[in-house]
């Protein structure tokens, strides 16, 4: 539960860190620059995030259990929902703001861990109590009306803009169940199922996505910029963010995972307010403690927790007497 915690405080770290990237020139330079920075950013941000893995894995000197891992029948179900969360997902969510605005899609494609949860229970038979469902939906309550504007911002087109935000949403809820399902063959570790994961995202990207989008021209100009190395930082976050995450899937299932990893939205709002000094509403502190406590209670089993208090105290007494 703690990994999973902690994966969702790194991924607020990282998603603020990418910010500071994408507020840089390459990717405002022009309005062409501004559709392509979601797309360019995320290969390159998945591209770095493999790098990093690549040097952990080396370090580990775990290359071939890797190769022997993705020629695996698991392996290739982590390569599929690598495709299915990756490009798939993401693009469905980069299409959503294009079509309904940041607003609505921070909205909707918070209900991802909600569907995941069905999934998990339709396709792996995980169960979830009454008051961790009671804490999951608390919780994206809580990233709802923290998302919530007003207005809503600009709308072009409703029906395809909720089109690509429920793909984003199947896309990222398939995702985790597919991984936990990889992660049950004992022969795959969680870091060998990230690096393949990563690699394979962003080597769809760089062949398939960018080139159909015309992107690799923005990829370059910021691969030789200064704008690098910020990228370089966040997916040095993201990728740990990842590992816990991956670790939660497999500990303790990925319905549970999936509802600590949107504390993200919470732990944002905390790495702002110290690294860019945005300004923080009551609203905001409010709400953010009701992301985490929801996803707490989600992830939590109180009778292992009361068990595990009273063999503590027994412990405790047995040492006094």
């Amino acid at each position: 539960m703690f990994e999973g915690l902690l994966a969702g405080l790194l991924w607020g770290l990282d998603t603020v860190i990418l910010g500071i990237a994408l507020a840089r020139a390459p990717f405002l330079s022009t309005e062409q620059a501004i559709f392509l920075s979601p797309f360019v950013s995320t290969f390159i941000h998945d591209f770095c995030s493999s790098v990093w893995m690549l040097i952990f894995m080396g370090m580990k000197k775990e290359y071939a259990n890797v190769v022997r891992a993705l020629k695996s029948k698991s392996g290739k179900f982590i390569v599929l929902a690598a495709l299915i969360g990756g490009p798939l997902g993401m693009t469905g969510y980069v299409l959503s703001i294009k079509y309904i605005g940041a607003a609505y899609t921070a909205i909707i494609s918070s209900m991802f861990p909600a569907v995941g949860a069905l999934f998990s229970y339709i396709f792996l038979k995980e169960k979830m109590k009454l008051y961790q469902l009671a804490g999951l939906f608390v919780s994206i309550g809580g990233v709802i009306a923290l998302g919530y504007t007003p207005g809503g911002g600009d709308v072009d087109n409703v029906v395809l803009g909720f089109f690509f935000a429920f793909l984003c949403v199947v896309g990222w809820a398939t995702e985790a169940v597919i991984i936990a399902y990889g992660l049950k063959d004992p022969n795959i570790s969680d870091e060998q199922a990230l690096q393949i994961r990563q690699l394979t995202s962003s080597i769809f990207y760089g062949m398939i996505i960018l080139p159909i989008l015309g992107g690799w021209g923005l990829s370059i100009e910021v691969f030789t910029g200064n704008t690098l190395f910020i990228i370089l930082l966040a997916a040095l976050f993201g990728t740990a963010s990842y590992v816990f995450y991956y670790k939660a899937i497999s500990k303790i299932g990925a319905s549970k995972a999936m509802a600590l990893n949107i504390t993200y939205c919470a732990w944002a709002i905390v790495f702002g307010f110290f690294i860019l000094q945005e300004t923080v509403s009551v609203k905001d502190i409010i709400f953010a403690v009701i992301i985490v406590g929801g996803s707490i209670l989600a992830a939590s089993d109180i009778k292992e927790l009361i068990s595990g208090s009273r063999k503590e105290l027994k412990e405790e007494k047995k040492q006094v007497l």
